[in-house]
């Protein structure tokens, strides 16, 4: 009997109930089914997890290797916060039985069955078409579950359910091509399933929303606690005005800089300046086609790809793949710019990544000839998609199922610098990361809405920028700072704020993982200094963090202390 063996085997088979999660992860399993909202369900999955942590207490960890006991220690905190998310209460009741996730729980599997599964259509298309079929059963199960569901999410819950029908009319399309034998029963469930969503709807605006969402200090200290982060709110709180006030004097100078450059007014505003180099670097969308924005991002990906090549900077793959679409309707309130979907873990062949990018006439300044190379580092390479791809390929069944956005956030975020940096456009140097500094102070607004979000102590607003926090509603008082922060268009900003208030815990993991990588960076230079330094340091630190698999970057600093450079 192997201990640690049967229990990755047994987190496995907990961990890929949901039929979402089988598609995210590229297990086929359970495929043809849509997530179980229900109460019953819920406690089901609860006694499993409950279960898991209690024969992982009689593991043997003596005859372990390193990584297997810190395997084990991952798994502990996943399982702790599964638990606690779904557990942890507020207004009379856990979050279940205030946030209805129809759009995002029926769009969310489809899409991707439709976009990124590699089997033959008419495998994909009979999952899709049972899914459809069972969204009446769905819908009412949902609804059964809801009691007072937060106002604001039930707006976003309908707008993501007004964006069916478009991904609806893609699988009918993508069944046409297919020739699929079973079109007629897709097109019945299609239009069951549509009857029932707007019936859903008009029952879902009936009940008694509430607009308390906060969940309070004692569970918000826990939720960073089990997203593996050993620092304090106010520690957090901290750390982000410090990074405000530190990006507020690299954007000041490089606005002097950048006004002599174009011999603009020594006066001109940060605002007023960062309106005319979204201006003069426009990517130009004749007859208002925004396909020429995803073509220069296509482009821009070639041109990264092949700087990265070049640099030998980082570990590579032979064969990927890397696909860029514009952003489906149904995911359209909670994806303000861009996202991604990194590749599927347990999928073989060459990994995969999907880029989405919301485009619209409003965003054309979030998808310029300066923030599109941005875009790209952090979303594909050496971003996102390098460092999820080669987590993917961890051997590690308990690393491919945890998720440590500080590790991948921090990663990120580090390189939107060092990629500028390392000499990546020359020439818009300058002007890129003036724009880049205005986008990215976004990570520090994060850090003080999040807390704020959670706690509901508007204190964590206060981070040393002039903007005006007096309005009670609690959307309104972020929006002020984001807004102010980073010069948001109102369309990116209520998308922001949005996920910022259902993913709690999240939005500070940007600057956290920004700050703990250039300290661990900073501590690692120093730690080698006349041992290894230059491109060679660069290359060992990127091998190491790339090659770890998922944990937090405190789990992180273990790998890098048994790496011998730390």
């Amino acid at each position: 009997m192997n201990d640690y063996s049967d229990f990755s085997s047994a987190f496995h088979r907990v961990f890929t109930r949901d039929p979402n999660r089988c598609v995210n992860l590229g297990v086929e399993q359970n495929l043809a089914s849509l997530p179980d909202p229900s109460e019953s369900a819920r406690r089901t999955r609860l006694a499993e997890m409950k279960e898991l942590l209690t024969r992982l207490a009689l593991v043997q960890p003596h005859a372990m290797s390193e990584d297997e006991r810190l395997d084990l220690e991952l798994a502990q905190l996943h399982l702790l916060a599964a638990v606690h998310r779904d557990t942890y209460e507020w207004a009379g009741g856990h979050a279940a039985r205030h946030t209805p996730s129809a759009g995002q729980d029926i769009g969310s599997g489809i899409f991707l069955l439709l976009t990124n599964d590699p089997r033959a259509g008419s495998d994909r298309l009979a999952d899709i078409t049972t899914r459809l079929e069972r969204v009446p059963d769905y819908l009412a199960a949902l609804l059964a579950r809801l009691e007072h569901p937060v106002e604001r999410w039930v707006s976003m819950d309908k707008e993501k359910v007004a964006g069916l029908p478009s991904l609806f009319s893609s699988v009918s399309a993508f069944a046409e091509r297919e020739g699929y034998a079973d079109s007629t029963r897709l097109t019945r469930a299609i239009t069951r399933a549509e009857a029932a969503l707007a019936s859903y709807v008009a029952m879902l605006e009936k009940l008694p929303a509430i607009r308390e969402f906060h969940v309070g200090a004692a569970t918000a200290k826990n939720i960073v606690r089990l997203r593996g982060i050993d620092l304090g709110l106010s520690e957090l709180h901290g750390i982000a005005r410090d990074y405000l006030t530190r990006t507020g004097e690299q954007i000041e100078r490089l606005r002097v800089k950048l006004c002599h450059k174009y011999q603009l007014a020594p006066d001109t505003r940060v605002e007023v300046l960062e309106a005319f180099l979204n201006q003069r670097y426009a990517v130009a969308a004749p007859g208002d086609d925004l396909d020429v924005v995803l073509d220069r991002y296509r482009q821009e990906l070639a041109l990264v790809t092949s700087f990265v090549e070049k640099s030998g900077l980082f570990p590579l793959f032979e064969q990927q793949d890397i696909r860029i679409l514009k952003t489906p309707a149904f995911m359209l309130p909670s994806i303000p710019a861009g996202a991604m979907l990194p590749p599927a873990p347990f999928r073989s062949g060459p990994p995969t990544s999907q880029i989405y990018l919301t485009l619209s006439d409003e965003l054309l300044n979030e998808h310029t000839a300066l923030s599109i190379p941005v875009m790209i580092i952090h979303e594909a390479m050496p971003g996102h998609h390098l460092q999820l791809a080669a987590a993917a390929q961890h051997p590690s069944v308990i690393r491919k199922h945890f998720e440590a956005m500080d590790q991948a956030e921090g990663w990120t975020t580090m390189l939107e610098d060092y990629m500028l940096d390392r000499g990546y456009m020359p020439e818009l140097a300058d002007e890129a990361r003036f724009i880049g500094k205005r986008d990215i102070s976004r990570i520090g607004a994060r850090v003080g809405i999040d807390l704020f979000f959670m706690t509901g102590d508007k204190s964590y607003l206060e981070l040393g920028v002039p903007c005006d926090l007096s309005s009670e509603d609690p959307f309104v008082a972020a929006n002020e700072l984001l807004c102010t922060v980073t010069g948001f268009s109102a369309a990116r900003a209520q998308a922001e704020l949005n996920w910022y208030s259902q993913e709690r815990g999240y939005p500070l993991s940007y600057l956290t993982g920004n700050h703990l990588v250039w300290q661990l960076k900073t501590e690692i230079a120093n730690r080698q200094q006349g041992k290894l330094d230059g491109d060679a340091l660069d290359r060992r630190f990127h091998e190491v963090y790339l090659a770890a698999g998922n944990m937090p970057l405190s789990s992180l600093r273990r790998v890098f202390a048994a790496s011998g450079l730390l």
